[in-house]
């Protein structure tokens, strides 16, 4: 009889390791379930798809900070670009400066000032001259705030009997603003300088 109980205790015993270790791995399982679904959730949220001419184009979500090179260095050259493409209407260079003065302090509205009292713009209106500009390479030091740049560019001036290359090299430095219509990349422009602006090469 005691035999018998002892079975049973001993049956009993096991039964109720075997239930422990049942719940334990049903937890650990559904543990992992969650993880894996939190993840892929997470993992759907970052894929973005965006309808362009009829066609469903997938776009990835990530962190500003991955991009912020990226971002500073378009920042960069899309100032430049609206600073110095220039064509022969009054109205087009107006447009243009607008848009760069946004990206920029008031040390770029100076350079814009400091060119107007000179005439620069009116004599690229009389002589129809166009101004093109090709940004070359950006070096950005991202260990510092601001952050220090240096762009390097080529600028054509058109005229109809010739084309003057001339080498530019400018710096500045970038700290961030709130984004907006004007200033899609979130940064500013600081004490913006031209260190060499001079022709390399004329084409007739």
């Amino acid at each position: 009889m005691f035999a018998h109980l002892k079975n049973i205790e001993t049956a009993f015993k096991h039964i109720k390791l075997f239930s422990y270790l049942l719940i334990g791995a049903c937890t650990l399982i559904s543990c992992f379930a969650l993880f894996k679904s939190y993840q892929a959730a997470d993992l759907a949220g970052r894929h973005i798809y965006i309808l362009a001419n009829g066609k469903a184009l997938e776009a990835f979500v990530a962190d500003r900070k991955d991009n912020i090179p990226v971002e500073a260095r378009d920042h960069i050259r899309m100032f430049h670009h609206y600073f110095f493409t220039l064509d022969p209407d009054e109205k087009v260079i107006d447009a243009n400066i607008s848009k760069a003065l946004y990206l920029a302090d008031e040390s770029a509205k100076n350079q814009y000032n400091d060119l107007k009292e000179k005439s620069y713009y009116n004599n690229l209106i009389s002589g129809n001259i166009s101004q093109e500009i090709t940004v070359d390479s950006i070096q950005l030091d991202m260990n510092q705030y601001p952050y220090y740049f240096k762009c390097f560019a080529t600028q054509k001036l058109i005229r109809s009997t010739s084309t003057v290359n001339r080498s530019l090299i400018t710096q500045g430095y970038l700290r961030n603003v709130t984004r907006s219509d004007n200033n899609p990349h979130g940064f500013l422009i600081l004490h913006w300088e031209t260190l060499a602006n001079r022709d390399t090469t004329i084409q007739h």
